[in-house]
């Protein structure tokens, strides 16, 4: 059977964390009612002021641009994309079709153990669209309306090198991304609200060969799993095209997440003629080399930096090191932790198992959380003097999520100081032996689940407050005498 090679290229588009759009003083808070943050300038009206660049937006895209190993345009351009479309009220976009911000950049994945870069064919500024919302029927007839509080909001476009070759790599791909321009604080790439959204360019050759196939460009994905279902979907249905001998349809086609399948929205036979020309009313200027300099020296240590640290200086396994890393907030409340109790893995099991758990299932960010990573040393320090025991410890902290008291205050309130006593749990355990005999002679007999009933007898107690070490010593010295 003729096997294929997939080749994916991605485009990502960003919306940028500023407070205002790109050429006008209009608010980008998301969840405002349709048509409530707009002005005659980005709803293309006749007469409305000349656009004045938003400063922030070109210092973020360069920052980006930066983060992603670019080579950053020495002359800041903008031009018009001339096309009519119901969600571009002025008729035009304002991007940078001649000069983008950026070029040739990578972003490093892994994968099965080894890494891959995936190139960065450029990065570019322009302002968003409206969002058309389809709104079922009129009199039988489907029916859409605009909303153009996104249209000017600032919009980076990161366009990579047809170098992603599965649906994984993609999924890899997005999430690294996702993980850097966070890092870099200039999105907050929630793709369910749509500031971070992908089109996928995808067409399959004949293993072995150089020349590429027909592609077709998949949009509506707005989750990673999204993503990889897309393109899963997509690669199969042309490989089965061209197993029948046909050819496939170049296309712009539709994910239709709640089937499961791949819809063709229009042909792409002949590339779109935007008419382009330099933007006259925005003249070009020269980024001043001590303010790249001051936007290069703001950009933090990033995730593959963080996670080489992280293996060599505190000496973690990388899959420990990977999950810590993958967002900036989980990295920081890490290395926060460590400085009040330097036990990098123990911090890293806590933080992998109890804290993730928590966080996943009330679906809390970290930033919304009540623990403070002061708090987390703290309790691992008590557990260490052996104030707590571990399984006592784990319920603190479900405490200290939920109230965000500390965990001194809690093990007080509660009474749930750990007995450390010798005499104390002596005279319990002797109480034990005398009421359970027969585990005595199950103990002696060679049957060794009888210390563990034993000690449980010996929690029981002590409602858990016993230091399970020292019941284990004290109970094996009594049996065997």
């Amino acid at each position: 059977m003729q096997e294929f090679e997939t080749v994916i290229g991605l485009e990502v588009h960003v919306e940028l964390l500023t407070k205002t759009k790109m050429f006008c003083g209009c608010s980008t808070a998301f969840g405002a009612s349709p048509n409530t943050q707009v002005c005659p300038l980005c709803l293309g009206l006749p007469g409305g002021t000349v656009p004045e660049l938003n400063r922030k937006a070109i210092e973020y895209t360069i920052k980006a641009a930066m983060a992603l190993n670019c080579s950053i345009t020495e002359e800041i351009t903008f031009d018009r994309k001339n096309y009519f479309y119901a969600d571009l009220p002025k008729g035009y976009q304002i991007s940078q079709f001649f000069y983008p911000m950026g070029t040739g950049g990578y972003v490093e994945i892994h994968l099965n153990g080894s890494t891959k870069k995936i190139g960065i064919r450029q990065i570019h500024l322009e302002e968003d669209t409206g969002k058309l919302l389809h709104l079922g029927n009129i009199i039988s007839s489907p029916y859409s309306r605009v909303d153009f509080n996104r249209a000017g909001v600032p919009l980076v476009e990161i366009v990579t090198d047809p170098e992603v070759r599965s649906a994984e790599e993609a999924r890899l791909f997005l999430q690294k991304l996702r993980s850097i321009l966070r890092y870099i604080e200039i999105s907050d790439c929630k793709m369910e609200e749509g500031s971070m959204r992908c089109d996928a360019n995808i067409s399959l050759m004949p293993l072995g060969s150089k020349e590429f196939g027909n592609k077709t460009e998949l949009k509506n994905m707005n989750s990673f799993r999204s993503v990889y279902k897309g393109i899963e979907y997509e690669v199969e249905r042309q490989r089965n095209i061209l197993l029948e001998g046909a050819e496939v349809t170049p296309q712009t086609r539709h994910w239709d997440e709640s089937k499961g399948l791949t819809k063709a929205m229009r042909s792409k036979f002949v590339s779109a003629d935007y008419r382009c020309f330099p933007d006259p009313a925005i003249p070009p200027f020269d980024p001043p080399q001590e303010w790249l300099e001051e936007i290069r020296e703001s950009i933090p240590e990033l995730p593959d930096s963080r996670f080489t640290r992280f293996v060599r200086e505190y000496e973690l396994p990388p899959y420990d090191a990977e999950v810590l890393t993958g967002s900036r907030e989980m990295a920081d409340f890490f290395d926060a932790v460590l400085t009040l109790y330097n036990e990098p893995k123990n911090v890293s099991n806590w933080i992998m198992s109890e804290f993730l758990r928590l966080l996943n299932s009330t679906n809390t960010e970290i930033s919304e959380c009540r623990i403070k990573p002061e708090d987390l040393g703290e309790l691992l320090n008590l557990m260490d003097k052996e104030v707590i025991s571990g399984k006592i410890a784990k319920g603190v902290f479900e405490e200290m999520f939920a109230s965000g008291e500390k965990p001194e205050d809690i093990i007080k309130k509660k009474g749930l100081v750990q007995i450390s006593d010798e005499n104390t749990l002596s005279k319990i355990i002797d109480s034990v032996l005398e009421g359970n005999p027969s585990s005595v002679e199950d103990f002696h007999s060679g049957k060794n689940k009888a210390m563990g009933f034993l000690v449980g007898q010996v929690m029981k107690e002590t409602k858990g407050k016993a230091n399970p070490q020292l019941v284990n010593k004290l109970l094996k010295e009594k049996i065997e005498k």
